[in-house]
């Protein structure tokens, strides 16, 4: 009877939960439902790109003049761009009957923009609500201290901390051939550094440090965040009496859609992930993480998508609004209404000289006709 310590010998060093899903054959040979998910998969690939090549257009190249929130959703739109980009290589991969077919290279940088986008996300969600939270905890400091140029400079700092955490998942990322030919695009964590005395320590460090760092950093820690800063706000808020025209109603809508959006679409992955850790030693852990993980994938890929329809839905009077133009969505959507007057002193009138603390002048609508004065007088 050959061991595992025999088989190494005449190939690569496997980790023993890569060993049982390259032994492991999954039954996808149902041609009908590979079918279809192969066309729905192929048609939400198609909306997310051309949704967020749309955003990206519009908050980039039509608005004359910048805030704050349009620079939050801009960059939130070019990391789900970049993340739908590959969701054309995953539907291939259903395609190929859940065989990787692309190659090596296109394997990495699938990964790499699958990651990324998750800690860009997580990254930015929580900068949002951190704003949120300065603005009215701290409003003098916003109104001296909060701007455009330190927004993006924050989004920078975010996409390269997003690249420092996503290096790991693309080093120890490899293309193995299964025992029925089919190919993964998967985790090898004893590719590198592995010797045959340290392969089981290795590979559990390796694969619990990247589950459970992945899990804090881009899931758990920013959730934290968000809630303890929406819950800080809502205290203030009750403690000074003053809930509305503290900021835009449609971006504080829009902001609380996409994280409920996030935490909908991350959490399953993030669960089977863990479950992932034990799946070696449990065989019915691993046949449901053979099955969970993928679907699990799948719905962290449709953020990307979701996010755009919830930043063109959460704008007020959407169908007015889109007759006019596509700028005309977004002006209500990021345009930062938070006039509201410092402790003691008498509210201000969007009419006034005086701009409250942090406040920001809305965005002009970009097409030619006239804006609907209605608009400005709800103060969204």
């Amino acid at each position: 009877m050959e061991t595992s310590q025999n088989r190494t010998l005449k190939g690569p060093l496997y980790c023993p939960l890569l060993e049982q899903m390259r032994e492991d054959n999954l039954n996808n040979n149902n041609t009908q439902v590979n079918l279809v998910v192969v066309c729905i998969h192929g048609i939400f690939s198609s909306l997310g790109i051309l949704e967020n090549a749309l955003i990206i257009w519009v908050l980039g190249f039509r608005l004359r003049q910048r805030t704050v929130a349009s620079i939050w959703m801009l960059n939130l739109a070019m990391s789900d761009f970049l993340a739908t980009l590959t969701l054309p290589l995953f539907t291939f991969y259903f395609y190929s009957s859940h065989s990787w077919e692309l190659g090596y290279p296109l394997c990495i940088v699938q990964t790499s923009i699958f990651f990324f986008n998750m800690f860009v996300s997580a990254f930015l969600l929580a900068a949002i609500s951190l704003d949120r939270l300065l603005l009215v905890s701290k409003p003098v400091w916003s109104k001296n201290h909060r701007s455009v140029a330190r927004a993006w400079k924050l989004c920078a700092l975010g996409w390269g901390w997003a690249a420092l955490n996503t290096l790991p998942y693309s080093i120890f990322r490899s293309v193995i051939e299964k025992a029925d030919s089919r190919k993964l695009c998967y985790h090898h964590f004893a590719l590198y550094l592995s010797s045959e005395d340290s392969l089981e320590m290795d590979c559990n460090v390796r694969q619990g440090a990247t589950a459970i760092s992945k899990f804090l950093l881009a899931f758990f820690f920013p959730l934290v965040v968000i809630a303890g800063s929406y819950i800080k706000i809502a205290l203030s808020l009750r403690n000074r009496h003053r809930r509305r025209n503290l900021f835009s109603q449609s971006f504080t809508k829009m902001v609380t859609s996409v994280i409920a959006a996030f935490v909908l679409c991350w959490a399953p992955y993030h669960i089977f992930c863990i479950l992932e850790m034990a799946a070696q030693y449990n065989k019915k852990i691993f046949k449901l993480v053979q099955v969970g993980l993928p679907v699990s994938a799948t719905f962290a890929f449709l953020n990307p998508v979701l996010n755009p329809v919830l930043y063109v839905f959460s704008c007020p009077h959407f169908c007015v609004r889109i007759r006019q133009s596509l700028g005309a969505v977004f002006d209500g959507l990021v345009e930062e209404d938070v006039s509201f007057a410092l402790p003691g002193s008498p509210k201000t009138s969007k009419s006034s000289s005086y701009q409250s603390p942090g406040a920001e002048l809305p965005l002009p609508l970009l097409s030619k006709g006239r804006r609907d004065s209605q608009t400005d007088q709800t103060g969204q």
